[in-house]
């Protein structure tokens, strides 16, 4: 008892800077999760990954004048996640190209150039922080930030709950008999940018989207209601988080790549045993051909 206790608690109560990762960690997957469930319904899921590579100038941009300050670089990643999201819409709409096609263009180039801004002023490890985050590292400020994201994702969800899931299974019919139809889709668009714009200060631009994207994904394995799937994910996260701390705290491991490899593990798990997985859902047929 007292092994599984030193292994699993006390990391989190001897040490201050493991439990503002745990608070940080918590509180992103509480407001990440849902909304990664959203992007994968909407089959968003790679758009997801460019917007968080886009925002990776607007934070370069903040570095270069402010130094890794968390406020500067927000402003920076919130002002150029929304341009460029609005920028790849254009396009889309405005010529022949996809928006698809567009997205992955604006983020090759953002992320070149984020690369690039933050490569003038400073190191390599400076340029790693950005890229892959320091969740152990978080400070207060960002524990505020990651709050206010929090509180704000979950009461937009709340609010437009129904209309998103309704723009998810069908939104034609949405914009046919509602108003709500492209604002919700802005809307939806903004919590993504800001809940990245959360996510890399504790796991890079890099990742961030990862802690979005894989509970989701794992979630949407055991049920297909859209108010599970997302308690699911909430609770894949929770679980992906604490283990990813706890694996980087014994072994010496980056704490960001950690905490996505356990998620990357529930997926995996859900890819082959979940009921909509590979095993359990081959099973029925297995057994009728038998007979």
């Amino acid at each position: 008892m007292t092994m599984v206790y030193d292994a699993l608690i006390l990391p989190f109560i001897e040490f201050a800077f493991m439990q503002r990762a745990l608070a940080g960690a918590i509180m992103l997957s509480l407001s990440a999760c849902p909304v990664g469930v959203f992007l994968t319904l909407r089959r968003m899921s790679l758009t997801g990954d460019a917007m968080a590579h886009a925002i990776l100038p607007g934070a370069a941009a903040g570095f270069l004048f402010y130094g890794l300050e968390i406020v500067p670089m927000t402003i920076g990643g919130l002002i150029v996640g929304i341009l460029v999201a609005l920028g790849a819409g254009a396009v889309a709409r405005l010529t022949v190209q996809k928006e698809d096609a567009s997205m992955a263009a604006f983020y090759l180039i953002s992320l070149s150039l984020g690369v690039l801004m933050v490569s003038l002023r400073g190191s390599s490890v400076d340029l790693m922080h950005v890229l892959f985050g320091t969740v152990l590292a978080l400070n207060n400020d960002a524990l505020i930030l990651i709050a206010l994201v929090s509180l704000l994702t979950l009461g937009m969800l709340g609010i437009f709950w129904r209309a998103l899931v309704a723009e998810c299974m069908d939104p034609l019919f949405l914009r046919s008999v509602s108003r709500l139809g492209s604002p919700v889709h802005f809307i939806f668009l903004g919590l993504v940018v800001t809940n990245l714009v959360a996510g890399f200060q504790a796991l890079g631009t890099l990742l961030a989207v990862g802690l979005m994207i894989l509970p989701a994904a794992a979630a949407r394995f055991w049920t297909q209601q859209v108010a599970v799937m997302c308690f699911l994910a909430i609770a894949i996260g929770l679980v992906s988080s604490v283990g990813g701390l706890l694996l980087s705290y014994h072994v010496s491991l980056p704490s960001g790549p950690s905490i996505m490899l356990s998620a990357g593990v529930f997926y995996l798990v859900s890819v082959v045993a979940s009921p909509r997985g590979l095993l359990l859902s081959r099973l029925p047929r297995a057994v009728h051909r038998a007979a």
